[in-house]
């Protein structure tokens, strides 16, 4: 997501690095480039040219503070109006009022409609605490039904059994009274997509819409990201025809030039309120536009990554291992259950991009597939361990070094090549529990450090499998080859 925008932006900002301060001059190149990155990435041609606009104004303006590092004020220049374009802040949907809320999902045919109404149930239920009845009401796609109805199985929620040969309107005007009858407070409507706007489905939706005026419906139309240009035409034909209160993104994992994010609220004036990051039911997201500003400047989104963690890493699991981690000790089961928890917040550069500075250092890393893969892996001769094995690894002789061979599918010398990289990082685990008891970084003069306490520099772990960046002398380190 942005990738491609963000590497631009870094290298514009290349032209007032180490200026003593900003004039129109020195500011020029670098606007240029900002421009051009914008357009390349299919931001809206009146939003760049706003923008590129209000960045020059407030860059040789009176609004500059004076004794701030130019390009860092520059920096926040960018960020400040960057995140103005997408909305300022977050605006989730009303739902705290009297009453049933119905929330009607609009949009074209094969934006993820369906999928997005199983993810905000979700989302509603887990975050919002809301008792929520799913609707089908796509009278031309019966599988949608289906679709939807699996959905809500999966995440326990409750499913109307619409009657698909009423009309939407009469489908939500039942599910209304059954939600009724449920004490359900939110009512999600699934409608119908078209490959194409026409009259008929505007029509439709105006009929369902005006059933429910008198409920202040919410109107959420998901739009897929990676059409650019063509979702923010869509989005305002929309909400021109019917009036749409929220826009949701789709597959923005998979946009890298994020041109809908970025003209989307300024050509329609409609919030956007939520991202779809995944396939997974929990792959939802807020749509923070301060936030995703930083990660388009490579500030780092830290907010997003504790929010993630909060919601994803087991709290009993992660003191347990603290407590191990405190006495100095750490086994193989503890590593597993980092692998684990380091899985369940996303890939590893989804990860690193929430961390402040990390996006340039991942651009000249480049895949990290192979670490990922290095991973699973590991993961697979971890579940050939025993449990007694995973706690003390060194009982590990030939004939165990055999059977978890076999029982992963890897060679015996693939077995030993973990062994041996679990005890560099135990040694390094070992370091930084010892720094945490008060004796500092080791291996560091004046920190603290307690006597005869060394770590062997060469037990540095890096990600596993990450090429390319081999050590320049001392040979590979102890993950193979490249580095963090």
């Amino acid at each position: 997501m942005f990738d491609t925008l963000s590497e631009k932006f870094a290298n514009a900002f290349k032209y007032v690095q180490g200026k003593t301060k900003i004039s129109e001059e020195n500011i020029e190149e670098t606007l240029k480039e900002v421009r051009t990155a914008l357009l390349e990435a299919d931001v809206n041609f009146k939003v760049v040219k706003e923008f590129v606009a209000a960045v020059k104004e407030k860059s040789i303006g009176e609004k500059v503070i004076k004794g701030v590092n130019p390009g860092e004020q520059f920096v926040k220049i960018m960020h400040d109006e960057l995140a103005k374009i997408m909305g300022d802040a977050n605006e989730e949907l009303n739902l705290d009022r009297p009453g049933i809320v119905p929330v009607l999902i609009v949009g074209l045919n094969g934006q993820g409609k369906t999928t997005f109404s199983g993810k905000l149930a979700l989302h509603l239920k887990t975050k919002r605490k809301k008792d929520v009845l799913l609707v089908p009401a796509d009278t031309f796609r019966p599988a949608a039904k289906a679709q939807l109805q699996t959905l809500g199985k999966q995440i326990e929620v409750d499913v109307f059994d619409s009657d698909l040969s009423m009309h939407p309107k009469d489908i939500a005007l039942a599910a209304i009274e059954e939600a009724k009858k449920r004490h359900k407070s939110v009512v999600i409507i699934d409608t119908a997509g078209r490959l194409h706007v026409d009259e008929e489905l505007m029509g439709q939706l105006k009929e369902v819409k005006a059933a429910l005026n008198s409920m202040n419906p919410e109107v959420l139309m998901v739009a897929d990201a990676m059409t650019g240009q063509a979702a923010v035409e869509v989005s305002k034909t929309f909400h021109d025809a019917i009036g749409v209160t929220g826009i949701v993104l789709s597959k923005m994992d998979s946009d890298a030039k994020g041109g809908a994010a970025l003209s989307i609220r300024h050509v329609t004036g409609v919030p956007i309120r939520y991202v779809s990051m995944g396939e997974k039911m929990k792959d939802l997201e807020l749509f923070h536009p301060d936030r995703l500003a930083k990660r388009i400047l490579d500030m780092g989104d830290v907010l997003s990554l504790v929010e993630k963690a909060q919601d994803n890493i087991n709290e009993s699991d992660a003191e347990s291992m603290m407590n191990n981690f405190k006495k100095g000790k750490f086994t193989v089961e503890d590593f597993l259950k980092q692998m684990d928890m380091m899985s369940n917040l996303g890939s590893m550069a989804s990860i690193l991009k929430m961390i402040p500075g990390m996006g340039g250092m991942l651009r000249q890393i480049g895949d990290l597939s192979p670490a990922e893969a290095e991973m699973k892996r590991m993961k697979v001769i971890i579940s050939s361990m025993t449990t007694q094995e995973r706690q003390d690894y060194k009982i590990v002789k030939e004939s165990r070094l055999k059977r978890i061979a076999r029982g992963s599918g890897t060679t015996e010398q693939q077995v030993k090549d973990f062994l041996g990289k679990f005890k560099q990082m135990e040694q390094m685990m070992g370091g930084m529990a010892a720094m945490m008891n008060g004796g500092g970084f080791p291996g560091m003069p004046g920190m603290g450090q307690k006597k005869g306490f060394r770590t062997d520099p060469n037990a540095m772990p890096q990600f596993p499998g990450m090429g390319g960046k081999e050590k320049k002398k001392g040979g590979k380190g102890p993950w193979g080859k490249g580095y963090f």
